[in-house]
């Protein structure tokens, strides 16, 4: 396709975010995003519990998770928001894609470290997928992970503990790299000291129940956004999406309005 002035469009335009919400064990990712305007969700872990939602049921294989993308962008439907529940759980079928791929037995056969690498061109095809929905289909983008504590060696402090997305290094940066935000739910957890005596003093976590979304990275985790949000919001798909033009607009999209 040629490229000409008449193609050119405002980099404003408004159009659905694309989010990866990671944290804590229990606080509430899911239900944050089965929050959003008609949601439909793509499970490779059986983790709704409860909530109840569109689902095509847990699936088992890459080629399944591809085959439910495929059918949300060529079928006639009226969902607004795809959820991917969970990426770690899905991770796995996109070693076992990558190593039937190359004939492999498993990721670890190639050799130290290629495995993962090769795995990176599986996991474009399931972001291209998505973008396809976001693009072609106006769909908001969630992807939920767990998150694990690693060590963060930094070039300008000594080495330090902080959350991440329970996922490959590699995979967890190129998935970074597509996503708009990058958003770590937590509870609000503040520390007490308790003198124990003989000059002992005891530190301990203390949790008040408020569910938290950071949406700037910290030394304790790792977050970022490309919406100007404030730097903690309420755990709350209302509170969160008040902050977001596709949203917010009320002429943006009947999903605005939802």
């Amino acid at each position: 396709m040629a490229i000409s002035l008449a193609s050119l469009r405002s980099s404003s335009s408004l159009t659905p975010p694309r989010l990866l919400t990671y944290g804590v064990a229990g606080v509430g990712k899911t239900l944050f995003a089965t929050s959003a305007p008609r949601p439909v969700v793509i499970q490779t872990e059986d983790g709704l519990g409860l909530i109840e939602a569109p689902t095509f049921g847990v699936l088992r294989s890459f080629d399944a998770v591809m085959e439910a993308l495929a059918s949300l962008y060529s079928e006639p439907h009226d969902f607004q928001t795809v959820v991917v529940d969970s990426l770690d759980w899905l991770e796995p079928l996109i070693w076992q894609h990558t190593a039937l791929q190359h004939n492999q037995p498993n990721i670890e056969a190639f050799g130290y470290g290629k495995g993962y690498l090769a795995a990176l061109d599986t996991w474009r095809s399931v972001l291209d997928g998505l973008n396809a929905l976001r693009d072609e289909r106006s769909m908001g983008i969630i992807m939920i992970a767990h998150t694990e504590i690693r060590r963060f060696d930094s070039p300008e402090t000594e080495p330090y503990d902080r959350y991440q997305p329970k996922l490959h290094a590699r995979a967890s940066a190129l998935v970074q790299e597509h996503v708009d935000a990058v958003l770590f739910a937590n509870y609000r957890v503040t520390t007490l000291k308790s003198d124990v005596g003989f000059n002992k003093k005891v530190v301990r976590g203390i949790s008040g129940g408020d569910r938290l979304l950071h949406t700037a990275e910290r030394p304790a985790f790792l977050a970022k956004n490309r919406f100007g949000l404030p730097e903690t919001l309420p755990l709350s798909w209302p509170d969160f999406a008040a902050h977001i033009p596709f949203y917010a607009n009320a002429n943006a999209t009947p999903a605005a309005r939802s």
